[in-house]
């Protein structure tokens, strides 16, 4: 491997965040989620947590390759069946859970301070949203404010709007510590050469 290659590979890891989990839920088109697959890795997010309860599984390392340009090689998944098993390791490990919909208790994604250090984002169903037993064990529901007739977005482009202002708040405040940093690039560097 050449050194340009080792340095940009080194440059990402320097960037990548600590403490942030992207949770998709039941997400039907394996496009949609390989969008967001895309979305994380240009924020600096390495892990993206998926759960099958509703919906058929599949693989997202070989799903989507194209519609991620191969995010899903650098990324790193985890995959549940339900919800509850999946909500029950994020609060075990002391995560923040925020989910986006539309409810009579949202926050604006405008006036939301991201300030504490773990944080799960999860993202719903196209068709649905957010189950219910996400919205249930959610510490903040986010509102994406639209000024015109449709108030919704596609679940990539409401992803990539709500990990774009978070990673703008963090501002590098939350990379990751020296250890995980040496163990991401030796992973890395594995996955390149495959």
């Amino acid at each position: 491997m050449n050194e340009r290659r080792i340095s940009r590979i080194t440059k990402v890891v320097e960037n990548r965040q600590r403490d942030i989990v992207v949770v998709l839920e039941d997400i039907h088109d394996p496009h949609n989620a390989a969008a967001i697959l895309r979305t994380c890795d240009a924020m600096g997010i390495q892990h993206v947590w998926y759960i099958f309860e509703k919906e058929k599984r599949y693989n997202p390392k070989r799903i989507g390759k194209a519609t991620s340009s191969s995010a899903n090689k650098w990324l790193d998944f985890a995959l549940f069946d339900t919800t509850r098993e999946c909500i029950d390791v994020l609060k075990k490990d002391g995560y923040t859970i925020m989910v986006t919909a539309l409810t009579d208790n949202a926050v604006s994604l405008l006036g939301k301070k991201f300030d504490e250090e773990k944080i799960a984002v999860i993202v719903g169903n196209e068709h649905s949203g957010v189950s219910e037993a996400a919205l249930t064990a959610a510490d903040t529901v986010l509102q994406i404010p639209m000024l015109g007739f449709v108030q919704s977005l596609n679940v990539s482009v409401a992803a990539a709007m709500v990990l774009w202002e978070i990673t703008r708040q963090r501002n590098g405040k939350y990379t990751l510590r020296p250890k995980e940093k040496q163990k991401l690039l030796d992973d890395f560097l594995d996955r390149a050469k495959k």
